[in-house]
């Protein structure tokens, strides 16, 4: 069984590639941290729609259970936006792109900086 391997690892052996990036260009597409972004404001806003009072009553646990459960998807969609963020400004953007827009560091920078905020607060001006 070795010796079929090593014969068919010598016919179809692979062959070197050089390629220009780890992921071909075209692919980068900023549509996943939009959809986590708008996650993030619509978590928030059902949030901020719930009636929330102090009891202890079933309903009031079962509020702070919702809080809960929305407050874990606004915060790891807050996150996927800025993951997405830094794979597109470590691997897409290039020098070219850093010319033609020049406050290009500043909107990256504002994005990872709001997400951040919105992880933190439950108020749609932190959202943006």
């Amino acid at each position: 069984m070795k010796r079929i391997l090593i014969l068919i690892d010598y016919i179809f052996a692979p062959k070197l590639v050089y390629a220009h990036c780890d992921i071909p260009c075209g692919i980068y597409d900023p549509h996943e941290a939009q959809m986590a972004a708008h996650t993030v404001l619509r978590m928030t806003r059902m949030i901020n729609e719930l009636n929330i009072d102090s009891g202890k009553s079933v309903e009031s646990k079962n509020v702070m259970h919702q809080i809960s459960r929305l407050t874990k998807v606004k915060e790891d969609h807050a996150e996927i936006v800025k993951q997405q963020i830094r794979v597109i400004w470590g691997d897409y953007f290039k020098p070219e792109h850093l010319e033609k827009y020049q406050d290009l560091p500043d909107l990256v920078f504002k994005i990872m900086k709001m997400a951040s905020k919105a992880r933190q607060e439950i108020n749609e001006d932190a959202c943006g």
